[in-house]
């Protein structure tokens, strides 16, 4: 049963410990050099596009893209290991995320030559930040309620709607949107859906922050007011929205950054038992068994992308177990800090960021709920 939903274990052979130990001695220096503090679920809360140039400086951007479109022609593994030592040191990376996760494999796969040309050298140089424009008030996880709808008008579509949730708007510079080109079909209700490019500085776009219980400023509403999107914008096929998106959502779902976004926190503890900070716990070992097993899942759907294989049902297990994962990390060392606390200003600076993330981890990316559901489809349960 568990073959047929994961992929099978791959093993890391020398040259990516080589690649993974190069990045990992560059992020050694970063740190001891004051260029960023380490912190929780960067991915999506610390923006730095300095630090992103110099990761596409270093060929660590864009590194699945052929060269042929100024990226590096290197594979899913490679670049799975470079994420990872990103996210285990929490380095400052949501300035590329997007781009780099998603948008980037999905202009191959469906963009025009223009389009690959005019965005794929740029998202490896780190020089353009992309959102994702998906979620709506009313439609969550469940993309068919899309109501954005796209007009087509001369020489191309206005768009008009309210996406929500939307990570980084404010400092991206165009986004993925979903809208729907054709009315609702009661018989296929994922039918008449499109992407398109969309320009966030364009006229018609207003961007709304979402401030979280914490006060930080991640989400964000985009409201498109007939925003004119020319034709040379359109993401692949017109109605063709659904199937684009699904594929996506395999990139999206099964990456490190869906278990490792409470990674400083769970190693700061072991730190702290380990010097006498905090108790010695049992239950240490079981966070970060869990952690090794998502780390071989996650590892597995990597090596069935580059083999072009179908993954979103891996994806959707890796991604329902990995933010349960994250999640309970930062409960557990809250539950220790209560029960034997000790001054540690860095432990608690962490754990206190780990609170407050914590309840998205479960929802974005499709809510946990949902994936259950695709997974009990798959498993032939509904």
């Amino acid at each position: 049963m568990t073959r047929a939903l994961v992929p099978p274990v791959v093993t890391e052979g020398p040259t990516l410990t080589e690649l993974r130990l190069e990045v990992r001695a560059f992020l050694d220096e970063q740190i001891a050099d004051g260029r960023f503090v380490p912190h929780v679920d960067t991915w999506l809360t610390r923006w730095d596009r300095e630090f992103t140039r110099e990761l596409g400086r270093r060929e660590w951007l864009g590194m699945t893209i052929p060269t042929e479109y100024g990226g590096h022609g290197r594979t899913f593994l490679e670049r799975f290991v470079v994420t990872e030592e990103l996210l285990v040191v929490g380095a400052p990376v949501a300035a590329q995320w997007v781009a780099d996760r998603q948008i980037g494999p999905s202009l191959l796969r469906y963009g025009s030559e223009e389009q690959k040309h005019a965005f794929l050298p740029r998202i490896a140089a780190g020089d353009v930040v992309f959102g994702i424009g998906m979620s709506e008030p009313d439609a969550g996880s469940d993309l068919a309620g899309v109501r954005t709808r796209a007009e087509r008008v001369d020489g191309g579509w206005r768009l008009t709607g309210t996406k929500v949730w939307t990570s980084g708007a404010h400092e991206a510079d165009a986004f993925f949107a979903l809208a729907r080109t054709a009315p609702v079909d009661p018989a296929d209700r994922h039918a008449g859906l499109s992407q398109f490019i969309v320009d966030l500085r364009a006229p018609g776009v207003g961007i709304r922050p979402i401030i979280s219980m914490g006060g930080d400023h991640h989400f964000n509403e985009v409201h498109l007011d007939g925003v004119l999107v020319p034709d040379e914008r359109v993401l692949g096929q017109v109605g063709e929205g659904w199937t684009q998106v699904t594929s996506e959502l395999g990139f999206e779902r099964s990456g490190p950054e869906r278990f490792l976004s409470t990674f400083q926190l769970l190693a700061e503890a072991a730190s702290a038992m380990d010097e006498g900070r905090l108790p010695q716990d049992p239950g240490l070992g079981r966070h970060v068994a869990r952690v090794a097993a998502l780390h071989q899942m996650s590892f597995a759907v990597a090596a069935a992308l580059e083999a072009h294989q179908e993954a979103d049902t891996a994806a959707a297990v890796v991604k329902v177990l990995g933010t349960t994962g994250e999640g309970d990390i930062a409960d557990y060392v809250d539950t220790l800090t209560a029960t034997g606390w000790v001054e540690d200003e860095e432990l608690y600076r962490l754990l206190h960021a780990a609170i407050l993330q914590r309840p998205g981890f479960t929802l974005r990316g499709g809510t946990n709920e949902i994936l259950r559901g695709v997974i009990a489809r798959r498993l032939g349960l509904r």
